[in-house]
């Protein structure tokens, strides 16, 4: 009872608490996404809406799937359902992200306060909880948006703790009423596990305090009931069975929810250099890194983010000095557990609890039963320094007992929790960035290349390519053997248009690749990601034409080490349509949907080869199961649009090709290509006015958009609005003087509209200049001759027009309508001919210009598949094109109706149904 009321805390406290945690992480509110928020937060599609909510249980942290082998096993769903809900309301805008990792720390240090109650006097658990809210090494944990798993986990961890402690009833005798306690215990026990896996070692605290709190045993009192029960067994005390009971229903229950998979994640060398040292080096190593963590609690004045690779040199030898720091740390450790199991009493029971909060959370992040993906880590030091904050005040408290040293105590107690305050304040800052974040650490230890490489792949994310480079050239130096960083290397060449350095680098990479080991796994040995190399170096040498099938070499190649890895199939696929390979090419894709059936780009690659396959009917299919998975797929969203309408044809898809260029403007309303085609559909729809806003959208966000200025200006022209259509016509061969088509429907609208033979003359000369062999601008230029009385030298014309397409009627007949008139007498008084009709020429007589319809593909910028390498990016670059320059047939009149009828036949619209360009 005296206890639980030590146990109360007040409203004083948790504001004193709240305040001091605020004071010290306010300014992480203005830090962004760094490290390893971006593989969590940025880059994990569970964070979206469109995910389903039973993905979450099914992928792990980072948002791979825990069943394949990449995966890192680090099942968090409630942490990810969190992130889940911060994205909700505000997206990505890192700011809240941050405001609520403070609000849990707050939470945390509150509920610390709480537990501290249990072994210390207020005034101690006071300052444990303020040394905890305040300790700089908590900065990771808090500041870091990935360090919400530790506040998390840690919530729920001294949670289930609490609620075991009111599990017993008077007399340590069993009662229904304890066992409510009990089944909260078992389920925040299990939620705990669920937000970081470390929960589960609140079952071992909860061990330990009902064998030495709970039932007041000591070493001498445990062997005197052993010796009973082996001397009695079925006097077995009847409190000790309430403890199994316990256990055993928290342990069914934990351990239930781990047993997911049954795969450790593969990590390499470089990130736990030890894990694969030979004995003694790998013990006597992973035996010194504890009391290197010690040291982070002890005195947190470097802190690094990142302690992988050659941060901490291994210990080769007995001999080696660092071995005094482990044999210290144990023996300090092995007296505090000796102090605090032999000798009963509320200090020792204090010791007790500290040392299990500072070794149980520990143990999985320990290396000492299984190897972990990093060295040093400070975040994992979160639930550890409790017990460390507890040993802290506990010895504070009975050296300030003493009257001498009183004063001096709280002098020393003060500067430690101001100074420890500033360091957190300060430290936040360098969270504030990657590039800050890792010049920081670059501080603590340059022996890292991990470190270089991320500052230069910081720099590189800000285009500085030059800077970048050195970082990534001093990453392979500081680690000759760090496969990831020359192929960062190489990437930064290949940004540089370096291509020579970049194949030297990537051959130097793929140089370090283990060799093949008879009858054993390359999945056991490489790193997914440094595969990589096989993808990117082919990715550049498949730029040259005379190399694709070397190319194709390494692509199977790193299928054949890794029958799964689903970015190498994606790649091949790509390079085969490149090939003109499409029967292979859907034969890739369809594997790699095999690996994965819910990549929406997959479905879309897909439905790219089907267009090369000629069946638009089963590329819609596959685009719209892209957009099943993916209702925001940019480009399905713009390709199946452009499909159902020009491909398909079907009158009946319009609404819904209008409807998904919509969307897709939604998503991307500074692309002027969504408002074009938008425009395009409703000129094919007849929707005139609604055509030209689209169209003139389309030009304001690209003035030089070739296909939307000569679209408008046709659209004037069918319209009646000819001489609208000349100032934009004007634009378009301002910026494209080779624009045939726009030179004839300009020429066509000087002659007839502005009557300006001579203006009209100079354009179809212009075409001739550019093609010679033009059917439509020479037979264009005979009718100017014809407009200029000179019959002789338009019969010349349309002679030589009808060599060029001698099937071509309408040509054979104005030809003859010239003759007819050479051949009359009444020519020599002819004047020239009005817009849309000729004077003095007989009814039929009329030669009218042409214009021609324009067929054109825009280009336009795909999807980009991106690979899971450390920055490496391999690009899928096909696309469906849209036909952008279309023209109509001048405007006829009664008198050569019959002419017009023939023309129209013979110029009828020209359409490509579907067409795919490489992007190059």
């Amino acid at each position: 009872v005296l206890m639980e009321k030590m146990a109360n805390i007040n409203f004083k406290e948790v504001t004193l608490i709240v305040g001091v945690v605020t004071a010290c992480y306010w300014n992480s509110l203005f830090c962004g996404f760094v490290f390893d928020d971006v593989s969590a937060i940025l880059d994990n599609k569970d964070l979206h809406p469109s995910t389903p909510l039973k993905t979450l249980f099914q992928n792990d942290f980072w948002g791979t799937p825990m069943s394949e082998e990449r995966s890192h096993k680090s099942y968090r769903p409630l942490t990810v359902l969190t992130f889940r809900l911060n994205y909700l309301f505000s997206e990505l805008q890192p700011m809240s992200y941050h405001l609520l990792n403070l609000i849990f720390h707050a939470v945390v240090s509150v509920i610390f306060l709480k537990v501290c109650k249990l072994f210390l006097d207020n005034k101690s658990s006071v300052i444990a909880s303020l040394l905890f809210a305040v300790h700089p090494v908590h900065t990771e944990a808090v500041t870091g948006v990935v360090g919400r798993a530790e506040l998390l986990s840690s919530i729920f961890f001294l949670a289930a703790f609490l609620s075991y402690t009111k599990s017993k009833g008077p007399d340590n005798s069993i009662e229904i009423a304890v066992w409510p306690p009990i089944a909260l215990t078992v389920f925040l026990v299990a939620v705990a596990t669920l937000c970081k896996e470390q929960g589960i070692t609140v079952v071992g605290i909860c061990c330990v305090y009902e064998v030495f709190i709970a039932q007041g045993k000591v070493k001498p009192k445990i062997c005197i009931k052993q010796a009973c029960f082996l001397s009695y067994p079925l006097k077995y005390p009847f409190s000790m069975l309430q403890t199994l009971i316990k256990l055993l229903s928290c342990i069914t229950c934990v351990v239930r929810v781990q047993i997911i998979q049954s795969q450790l994640p593969v990590f390499t060398r470089f990130d736990n250099p030890a894990a694969v040292s030979p004995t003694p080096s790998r013990q006597l190593t992973f035996n010194y890194l504890l009391p290197v963590n010690a040291w982070l609690l002890l005195n947190p004045s470097e802190l690094c983010c990142d302690w992988t690779m050659g941060t901490i040199p291994l210990i080769e030898s007995f001999l080696d000095i660092r071995n005094l720091a482990t044999f210290t740390f144990f023996c300090f450790l092995g007296a505090l557990g000796v102090f605090s199991l032999r000798y009963p009493g509320d200090s020792s029971k204090a010791v007790l609890m500290a040392l299990c909060l500072m070794v149980l959370p520990f143990i999985p992040a320990s290396n000492l039963f299984f190897p972990v993906g990093f060295v040093v880590a400070e975040r994992v030091l979160y639930v550890p320094s409790m017990g460390f904050c507890i040993l802290v005040a506990h010895g504070w408290q009975k050296i300030s007992n003493k009257s001498v040293l009183k004063k001096l105590s709280w002098v020393c107690l003060s500067m430690v929790i101001f100074t420890h305050a500033l360091k957190t304040l300060h430290r936040n800052w360098d969270w504030e960035s990657e590039y800050t974040l890792f010049m920081s650490a670059l501080k603590v230890n340059k022996n890292n290349a991990k470190l270089w490489n991320n500052v230069g792949h910081a720099l590189e994310n800000e285009k500085n390519f030059e800077r970048a480079l050195k970082y990534f050239l001093q990453a392979t130096h500081v680690q000759p053997d760090d496969i990831g960083a020359h192929m960062n290397v190489g990437r930064t060449y290949k940004n540089l248009n370096r291509t020579k350095e970049a194949e030297e680098s990537y051959m130097m990479a793929k140089s370090l690749m283990p060799q093949i080991i008879p009858g054993k796994k390359y999945a056991a040995r490489i790193a997914p990601n440094h595969l990589n190399v096989y993808i990117n170096l082919a990715n550049l040498i498949r730029a040259n034409e005379s190399r694709l099938e070397e190319a194709d070499q390494l692509y199977r190649q790193a299928i054949s080490m890794r029958p799964d890895f689903k970015q190498a199939y994606i790649s091949r696929g790509e390079l085969l349509l490149k090939m003109n390979k499409p029967l292979k090419a859907k034969e890739a894709y369809l594997k790699a949907l095999e690996l994965d059936r819910n990549n929406a780009d997959l479905w879309y690659n897909l439905a790219i080869v089907h267009i090369e396959l000629k069946d638009p009917n089963e590329a819609l299919k596959n685009f719209n199961h892209a957009l099943g998975l993916n209702p925001k797929h940019k480009l399905a969203l713009f390709n199946s649009a452009i499909l159902m309408q020009e491909s398909v044809g079907e009158v009946k898809l319009r609404p819904e090709a209008r409807k998904r260029l919509l969307s897709y403007i939604n998503e991307e309303p500074q692309d002027a290509n969504g408002y074009f085609n938008l425009g395009m559909l409703a000129m094919d729809d007849k929707k005139d006015a609604e055509a030209e806003i689209w169209m003139k959208k389309a030009i304001k966000l690209q003035a030089d958009f070739r296909s939307a200025l000569f679209n408008l200006a046709l659209l004037y022209s069918q319209t009646a609005k000819e001489l609208m259509a000349l100032p934009i016509l004007e634009e378009l061969l301002k910026y494209y003087p080779d624009h045939i088509k726009g030179l004839i429907l300009k020429g066509d609208i000087l002659m007839n509209q502005k009557k300006d033979i001579l203006g009209a003359k100079k354009c179809f000369e212009k075409i001739l200049e550019m093609d010679p062999s033009n059917v439509q601008g020479k037979h264009n230029l005979c009718v100017v001759y014809f407009e200029e009385k000179d019959l002789l030298k338009a019969e010349r014309c349309l002679v030589e027009t009808l060599a060029l397409a001698p099937h071509e009627e309408y040509i054979q007949r104005h030809l003859n309508i010239v003759r007819d008139k050479i051949s009359s007498s009444s020519f020599v008084e002819q004047p020239t001919f009005p817009a849309g009709e000729t004077s003095g020429i007989e009814e039929g007589d009329k030669i009218p210009t042409e214009n021609m319809k324009d067929v054109r593909s825009e280009p336009k910028p795909t999807q980009t598949i991106k690979a899971s390498n450390d920055r490496s990016h391999s690009r899928s670059n096909k696309q469906l094109g849209k036909n952008t320059d279309k023209e109509t047939p001048h405007k006829t009149t009664k008198e050569i109706k019959d002419i017009e009828k023939k023309r129209v036949a013979a110029l009828k619209r020209l359409e490509e149904i579907e067409r795919i360009l490489n992007g190059e």
